[in-house]
């Protein structure tokens, strides 16, 4: 039996790579019996049938597993999001990063298209996420601006780049990477958002490490405990320590220390409403839940 880790998953065709070498392999039937699925990322015990092709017969376990995208052992997220076409949206990357940071996975923000926009109001724009100590990197595929700067995030890690769809994501990876040639489509005029131009999940190696190139998407569900939304806001947790109840929500409790830094300036009001929204989101998931 050897072990690798899963690369690429397609047509129910799993690629494993042990030891540098590529085998294409199935998984067995007991994975379908127990509702558990492969995933990429997935390090596993499989078995050569033939040179190059096997079976899966064990995964191992998991850090972090993301639904959407299907992907599993993730270091680290880039969120890539435009500063035009589609317009920036602070709600939806405060819902990515909540999900991201939920899963114990580092967070890393990237700003694309900025050869569309005044770069210092973006930057404003960001300003509240750099104070919560978020790497930020702006730049602009088509004019391979600010591409190398983010060529050394990638070392000895799994990146999964994700974000909404249009927003240049197999375009970053192809200034990344000349050779690869991913398919990209302009967005479309009509509807203001992307077309959808990535067909699976595949692990690329690129600078010391693999990216995962994922389909885009434009709406996300979270599906958390409050108390869990609450410690997936990292500033916030930290600032928690300080609040006078244990278990504070930052939200109608008194001598709360969240309140107080958004009161001050030193947390921004829109990242705090945006939280407050999702508080009301988890709430009421939860009554749902337990009636």
């Amino acid at each position: 039996m050897q072990k690798g880790q899963i690369i690429k998953a397609l047509s129910g065709f799993y690629y494993v790579e042990s030891e540098n070498q590529i085998f294409q392999c199935r998984a067995r039937g007991k994975f379908r019996k127990n509702a558990q699925k492969p995933l990429v990322g997935d390090y596993c015990e499989f078995s050569i049938e033939n040179e190059n092709e096997g079976y899966i017969f064990q995964l191992l376990e998991r850090k972090n597993e993301l639904v959407r995208p299907p992907i599993c052992n993730v270091d680290q997220a880039l969120l890539v999001f435009s500063a035009k076409e589609p317009d920036m949206n602070t709600l939806l990357l405060d819902r990515f990063l909540v999900l991201i940071e939920h899963m114990n996975i580092e967070p890393i923000i990237c700003i694309s298209k900025i050869d569309l926009v005044d770069i210092d109001e973006i930057k404003h724009m960001m300003k509240p996420y750099e104070i919560a100590g978020y790497q930020i990197y702006y730049l602009s595929s088509k004019r391979k601006q600010g591409v190398e700067d983010i060529q050394n995030i990638f070392q000895n890690k799994i990146t999964v780049i994700t974000g909404q769809s249009g927003v240049g994501k197999s375009s970053l990876l192809n200034a990344l990477d000349i050779h690869l040639h991913i398919d990209t489509n302009e967005i479309s005029k009509s509807l203001g958002r992307g077309k959808h131009t990535t067909r699976h999940v595949e692990l690329i190696k690129m600078y010391g490490g693999y990216v995962a190139d994922t389909p885009g998407f434009s709406s996300l569900e979270l599906h958390m405990d409050p108390e869990e939304l609450a410690q997936a806001y990292h500033d916030f947790y930290e600032l928690s320590f300080s609040c006078k109840f244990r278990g504070c929500l930052h939200d109608s409790e008194p001598y709360c220390a969240v309140k107080e830094a958004v009161h001050n300036g030193k947390i921004s009001k829109e990242r705090y409403e945006h939280y407050l929204m999702f508080l009301k989101e988890m709430k009421e998931q939860k009554e749902k839940r337990y009636g």
